[in-house]
């Protein structure tokens, strides 16, 4: 199957440096890479790779020191802040190691609170939230408050946020890293699916296990690819 032309996410020379010479440290240097609709990307590589940093650039969260970022053919530097806020809004999904939930919402009103913010009607946006709350096995934790989950449970309602409304691009840091191997799998074949639909996919992940449902797994040292592969039963 030929590979689609224009990529969602595109970083070319990407490089992010913090502090100052010549105490600088290089978190990322000279960073290609770019994922295509319905393609799942896992990302390894040590602690203190430049992982982390990879996607929050990518979303927008944080501005490289050289080169660029393109999401849907946009490039993220050319835009002012609430350009750049309605871009995250709109077409990127997070999940993020600490689940940044609301704590004063209820896991109903944490997923439902993106589609609102761009206008729609709660009773559309309770309905698609408790459809995707459902489908992490949560559809009887809808009227709970973050404080009264589990830190598995915080993490797929994170997940089931990241998955309403139409963004393409989804961004996951850990996604599994606070589940049990049983529910990592569904949360994977969620983000599978959703692949299938046309979205595009960035797992971080110290998991050899859910790097292998990825179509590509690239690996970073000290900032830079060191490898990109295929996993077994891939092709």
């Amino acid at each position: 199957m030929s590979e689609p032309m224009d990529p969602l996410l595109e970083m070319n020379g990407l490089g992010r440096l913090y502090g100052e010479a010549p105490h600088e440290i290089v978190a990322l240097r000279d960073v290609d890479f770019a994922v295509h609709r319905g393609e799942l990307v896992a990302i390894m590589g040590p602690s203190g790779s430049g992982k982390s940093t990879l996607l929050t650039i990518a979303g927008g969260l944080e501005q490289p020191t050289s080169g660029s970022v393109k999401v849907g053919g946009t490039p993220l530097e050319n835009l002012n802040p609430t350009e750049l806020a309605t871009v995250r809004r709109q077409q990127i999904g997070f999940v993020f190691q600490g689940f940044n939930l609301l704590m004063g919402l209820t896991a109903l009103e944490n997923v439902s609170a993106p589609l609102e913010l761009d206008g729609v009607s709660a009773s559309t946006a309770n309905a698609e939230a408790a459809e995707h709350l459902a489908a992490v096995g949560l559809g009887d934790r809808a009227g709970a408050f973050p404080d009264d989950l589990s830190g598995g449970e915080r993490q797929r309602v994170a997940i089931a946020r990241s998955l309403v409304g139409d963004r393409r691009l989804l961004l996951a840091d850990e996604p599994t890293g606070a589940l049990d191997s049983g529910t990592g799998e569904t949360i994977m074949q969620l983000l599978r699916t959703a692949c299938s639909l046309g979205r595009a996919v960035v797992v971080v992940t110290h998991d050899p296990n859910i790097a292998s449902w990825a179509d590509r797994v690239v690996t970073l040292r000290d900032g830079a690819v060191q490898s990109t592969y295929v996993p077994g039963g891939r092709s």
